[in-house]
């Protein structure tokens, strides 16, 4: 059970750094990218091909995100000055078709065969017991560290809604203010107390954890002083409405240029741990319902909102994990059915949250970028 929400913990951390990305190029700047996974692609392929040859492992990463943010330059300065829908089309062929290349290119990717046998960090660390205790504690400075985010969270939305309210403030809001804090600090607590366990009991998965864990919480950190730096106003000014930004003298295009190189970075980060995670890559690993998975996670979480694309992650990888464990056991349907049954049920959440909370869970809807 330990290992198995470990392997939970790392797929969530990669991919709240994956719709981290994602949020900060259409939650903040209004981009529509649609092949958000041509970033992962690079990334990933970059860190493992370099480091096959030789190259330290954090070059081979830097690399694989300095070139993530070389392809969002590429992109950018052929599209974001084009209508939006330009670069919702370009970038899904530029996923599709870094992936084929992938398959096709043997001599340089494997082709279908993938790539396998690249280092991994921390694969040969072997701690003593007062290492595992150092461990625990940089681990326990992650945890009071997040428990000091979810507290800044709850008491700007409690003063948001004080603004809002008056002098008076809902019991009902209360209410939602106080489940939220459970259960954020009971997410919280589950995930610090078993990785104590598995550091306890260290392997290559528990350093891993520790190590994805670490890059979501210095990334989050740096992007929520970004959100409310002037830089970060720009942002949200552009998104609203870029004609305005313009007459108040701001390059918009530089802007846009910036947060889509920014996020391709970050999106160059989370696929280095992709791979880690996965130990073997395939072209397969990279098909464009990975893009669709990350935007349901920000739309679910709440666009233009750190803490909602951390959300959307857990919840989505919460539903993968009851889903995958309880839906087997009801017998209803065969193994190919399952996995149809479970995209169908997404849908569905997502057409009810559109209906019932369009911004998403923590989003607010004067800030929805589709109602523009």
């Amino acid at each position: 059970m330990v290992g198995y929400l470990v392997f939970l913990t790392i797929y969530v951390g990669l991919y709240a750094l994956f719709a981290l990305g994602l949020n900060l190029q259409w939650g903040y700047a209004g981009l529509i990218n649609f092949g958000h996974v041509a970033f992962m692609t690079v990334g990933a392929y970059t860190t493992v091909l370099l480091s096959s040859q030789g190259v330290p492992l954090i070059l081979a990463a830097i690399a694989g995100i300095a070139i993530a943010a070389l392809l969002g330059l590429l992109i950018g300065l052929s599209t974001l000055r084009l209508r939006e829908d330009y670069l919702a089309i370009v970038t899904i062929g530029v996923s599709e078709m870094l992936r084929l290349v992938a398959l096709n290119e043997d001599w340089l990717t494997k082709g279908s065969f993938g790539v396998r046998g690249f280092p991994l960090p921390l694969e040969r660390f072997d701690p003593n017991l007062v290492q595992k205790y150092f461990l625990i504690a940089i681990l326990t400075v992650l945890a009071i560290f997040a428990v000091g985010q979810l507290w800044r969270g709850l008491r700007s939305q409690w003063r948001e809604g004080k603004e809002i309210q008056g002098t008076s403030y809902q019991p009902t809001q209360k209410v939602s203010l106080l489940i939220w804090g459970i259960i954020g600090l009971g997410v919280i607590l589950g995930i610090y107390v078993n990785s104590c366990f598995a550091l306890l009991d260290y392997n290559y998965k528990a350093g891993l954890m520790l190590l994805v864990l670490w890059t979501v919480a210095i990334v989050y950190w740096g992007l929520e002083l970004l959100a409310k730096s002037p830089w970060g106003r720009v942002l949200k000014a552009i998104r609203e409405d870029e004609e305005i930004a313009t007459a108040l003298g701001k390059n918009v295009f530089w802007y846009k240029l910036q947060a889509f190189m920014l996020g391709g970075a970050i999106a160059g980060i989370a696929g280095a741990f992709y791979a880690w995670q996965l130990t073997t890559i395939y072209p397969s690993n990279f098909e464009t319902l990975v893009t669709f998975n990350v935007w349901t996670m920000v739309v679910l979480g709440g666009a233009g909102k750190n803490p909602g694309a951390l959300l959307g992650a857990i919840i989505f990888w919460a539903y993968d994990a009851l889903t995958r464990f309880y839906l087997p056991k009801l017998g209803w349907f065969d193994s190919s059915q399952e996995g149809a049954f479970r995209i169908m049920i997404i849908g569905l959440i997502l057409m009810i949250l559109m209906v019932w909370r369009p911004q998403g869970i923590l989003g607010k809807k004067e800030e929805l970028t589709l109602s523009s």
